[in-house]
């Protein structure tokens, strides 16, 4: 039997990130531990110790699809996890991120006002405006959290999808989180290898 570790129950965190989001959107800040500290391990680590064993929404789809049998454990087409879909994924996903973080400029100018709502599949809007009183911190980190949330959740909706159609784990191969650190720990041992 496999020996289990503390990282092995990092699965919960993203069941209590979601839930907490939920019930008051400033907790999405949280969610930036997942975007740091991937890019942080690859940085110094030269590796993608994050994502192989630290990652909770690995963990979570892991969980789901295969003890919970939810996924129907299909290879996943090829496609998906080619160069350029990954690539182009991250790219379309960063630009989203971008967007975000300039409607989060906007309101802490004054130039636009706060949207209290999801944006599930960068479309679909979801008014959320139970998880925020106003007037308890800057309207900017309230928008900020908003957005934030919305590129977790959505992103958490694809791999779900992708989750029960495919194996458990197919979100991994074009997450762009992992195909960033990819980037980095290759760019890394490149230049481990010049020296």
């Amino acid at each position: 039997m496999k020996k289990r570790h503390w990282y092995d129950y990092l699965w919960i965190w993203s069941i209590i990130y979601f839930a907490l989001g939920f019930f008051n959107i400033l907790f999405a800040w949280l969610g930036l531990i997942d975007f740091l500290v991937p890019i942080i391990i690859a940085i110094f680590g030269g590796n993608k110790f994050f994502c192989n064993n630290l990652c909770g929404r690995g963990q979570l789809f892991s969980k789901l699809g295969t003890d919970c049998k939810c996924s129907r454990m299909k290879k996943a087409p090829k496609w998906l996890s080619s160069k350029w879909f990954r690539y182009g994924f991250m790219i379309f996903f960063l630009t989203m991120f971008v967007n975000m973080v300039f409607n989060t400029y906007l309101v802490a100018e004054g130039a636009s006002s706060l949207k209290e709502v999801i944006t599930l599949l960068w479309t679909i809007k979801v008014p959320w405006g139970w998880t925020y009183q106003q007037g308890v911190v800057y309207d900017w980190i309230a928008q900020f959290s908003f957005g934030f949330y919305s590129l977790m959740l959505t992103s958490a909706i694809i791999g779900l999808i992708v989750m029960i159609f495919y194996k458990p784990r197919t979100w991994c191969s074009f997450c762009p989180m992992g195909t960033m650190t990819q980037a980095i720990c290759k760019i890394k041992a490149h230049k481990e290898i010049k020296k």
